[in-house]
């Protein structure tokens, strides 16, 4: 989630989404981001439905992502939807389309989730990037001059098909000026929190839910 005094935007809607914002203050949510329509991202969409009071939920993806969610959740999408599902309008972006909500400018960057395209975000300052295997040449001067950097990084070992590992997270970090890095997306084999940031780089921690950073 990230949120100033005016406006709020949450990237994806895992699974547990309904858990993470009932330790939010309520108020209304001025645009969803999805990175990929992948269930561990999505899954908590249909628990958009309180907030729905506020109005419909603007929720925005790339075509392959956008297709995901219809299919998906074909049900919010209907020409004569049931009564009390998610007001959700779905519009279609692409990386590179810069978007403003409120007080807050969002530019989608291309990421590579092994062979399938998804969006990372750069907003102000920030970046959140997950599920990330490569990240084009072209994008990374989009990335330059952030000051916070949050990375997905599965684990150290073995190598996985379609997600980049800690010290590949750790080498982007650098190629990037080593911004503050919150690694995020990782598995249990990761290893134990304390240990693993006794291990990393002094700009490099392991992010951890509820973890609020102010920029």
């Amino acid at each position: 989630m990230v949120e100033t005094e005016q406006t709020r935007i949450i990237i994806d809607a895992g699974p547990d989404f309904r858990t993470q914002m009932l330790q939010q203050p309520f108020r209304k949510i001025d645009a969803l981001l999805v990175t990929h329509s992948h269930y561990d991202h999505v899954g908590g969409m249909d628990d958009l439905r309180p907030y729905c009071q506020f109005g419909e939920i603007n929720v925005y993806a790339d075509p392959i992502a956008t297709e995901g969610l219809r299919q998906m959740m074909p049900y919010c999408f209907a020409d004569n939807r049931y009564p009390g599902v998610p007001a959700i309008q779905l519009h279609t972006i692409s990386s590179g389309q810069r978007l403003t909500f409120g007080d807050i400018d969002v530019l989608p960057i291309r990421v590579m989730h092994g062979k399938l395209p998804i969006l990372g975000f750069r907003i102000g300052d920030m970046a959140y990037i997950t599920d990330i295997k490569t990240l084009p040449e072209n994008q990374l001067p989009l990335l330059q001059g952030l000051r916070l950097l949050v990375l997905g990084a599965l684990r150290y070992k073995p190598d996985h098909h379609s997600h980049q590992l800690v010290d590949d997270a750790i080498a982007l970090s650098d190629r990037l000026g080593k911004p503050q890095t919150l690694l995020t997306h990782m598995c249990h084999d990761v290893g134990l929190h304390s240990k693993v940031n006794s291990m990393l780089p002094d700009n490099v921690r392991l992010a951890y839910d509820g973890q609020t950073v102010e920029l």
